[in-house]
């Protein structure tokens, strides 16, 4: 639900999530929806640091309203960029944070997952990961002692993260990875990207497909190394690409990683990387999406 709930305030970055979106979803045959939060931009920069009651009610009713479609639902924290550029100087207030929201959702269904903090980078690496992990993790087990939580590695959660990505001691603890290779295919005309990848690139040549298939064995070399299966987070390629060679792109990644056994979440619904229009489904594109289950 990529540019709703985690824009500065929902709405600024295109539509409202609406109550009709969630069986949508469902009947549209996906199983799980991924929601965005930007919780940073609603709490108190200074200890308890109290998530505004209003925005935090919000969050309750769009899962709400997801669960009630029958559908699994990953709470993220995103667009945290302060934690990124100064990690100890915002530990406490992540850690705050994560109490708050574990609190407000220990009664959720097991179908709610939570995910710790979407993309870090800059000064967040897996050198130092854990020192925030760690204690946001301990806080959500206060009140939620077996819910899944999502991790995810440095440099953005590239698919490289997980070669050096520690896991705390956890048995609950899922990792997660983002795709977007080949960066100038999926990104071009971005321009919140500096430079932003020129209009024009192609997906499907020989590179490509090698590219593809190394990163499947970084990922079947992790799950042989540590035993844990870890899913694709995000993956996807901008509106501005044909139609036609989106499909082609969403279709060769999940059906990949689905053949390891390895499930994706794409990226994203109504946004510039949008799966639907105002009409519906891109169904060119989301007909191709696959799945471990062969839905």
């Amino acid at each position: 639900m990529g540019n709703q709930l985690d824009a500065p305030n929902e709405g600024d970055l295109g539509r409202k999530i609406l109550d009709s979106d969630f069986p949508f979803i469902k009947a549209g045959g996906f199983d799980t929806v991924r929601l965005p939060v930007r919780f940073s931009g609603h709490a108190g920069t200074t200890a308890p640091y109290q998530i505004d009651a209003t925005f935090m009610a919000r969050v309750q009713q769009v899962v709400s309203l997801a669960t009630g479609a029958g559908l699994n639902v990953i709470i993220d924290m995103h667009h945290y960029d302060e934690i990124n550029t100064s990690p100890t100087a915002n530990t406490d207030r992540f850690v705050a944070m994560w109490r708050q929201i574990a609190q407000t959702f220990a009664g959720a269904p097991d179908t709610v997952w939570f995910e710790l903090l979407n993309e870090p980078n800059i000064n967040l690496t897996n050198s130092n990961l854990l020192t925030i992990y760690r204690p946001a993790l301990a806080a959500i087990r206060e009140t939620n002692l077996t819910r899944p939580v999502i991790i995810g590695g440095g440099n953005t959660s590239q698919v490289s993260s997980l070669a050096t990505l520690q896991m705390p001691d956890d048995p609950y603890v899922v990792p997660t990875f983002h795709y977007y290779d080949p960066f100038n295919f999926t990104h071009q005309g971005a321009t919140y990207i500096t430079p932003t990848p020129p209009l024009g690139a192609t997906f499907g040549s020989a590179a490509d497909y090698a590219q593809l298939d190394a990163n499947l064995q970084l990922v079947k070399n992790y799950i042989a190394r540590t035993g844990r299966v870890p899913f694709v987070g995000e993956y996807g390629a901008i509106q501005y690409i044909a139609t036609s060679d989106r499909a082609k792109y969403y279709g060769t990644v999940s059906n990949a990683f689905a053949s390891i056994g390895i499930q994706s979440c794409a990226w994203s619904y109504t946004n510039t990387f949008n799966l639907r229009t105002d009409s519906g489904w891109i169904t060119e594109i989301t007909s191709v999406i696959a799945t471990t289950i062969g839905k």
